[in-house]
């Protein structure tokens, strides 16, 4: 891991209007944070995610997500180079019938 710096000045307080900002902490809310931030930030806070913890990290967060929305669910695919068959979110999305398209 890399941990440079303070994660959260980088950030826009906005992806987590639910909670806390200034009482949430990016090592125990790890996961909420990488979410946030790849469901609505940009390129640049995306990097600063990598660079605070490390890149295998993120990835290891992203695929383990329930959920994606497809547009997301692409675009990070194409940026870490990760086979969508990875994704748990795509692998469930797989699984359920949608019986209206039968």
């Amino acid at each position: 891991m890399a941990k440079q710096g303070n994660i959260l000045k980088q950030l826009n307080p906005h992806y987590f209007w639910d909670v806390d900002f200034s009482k949430l902490d990016p090592n125990k809310a790890k996961r909420l944070v990488v979410e946030r931030v790849i469901a609505m930030g940009t390129t640049k806070e995306i990097s600063a995610l990598v660079n605070y913890y490390g890149k295998e990290e993120v990835i290891k967060v992203i695929t383990s997500l329930n959920y994606l929305d497809p547009k997301t669910l692409n675009f990070v695919a194409l940026y870490f180079n990760i086979s969508l068959k990875s994704f748990k979110c795509y692998i469930r999305k797989q699984l359920r019938q949608q019986h209206w398209n039968s």
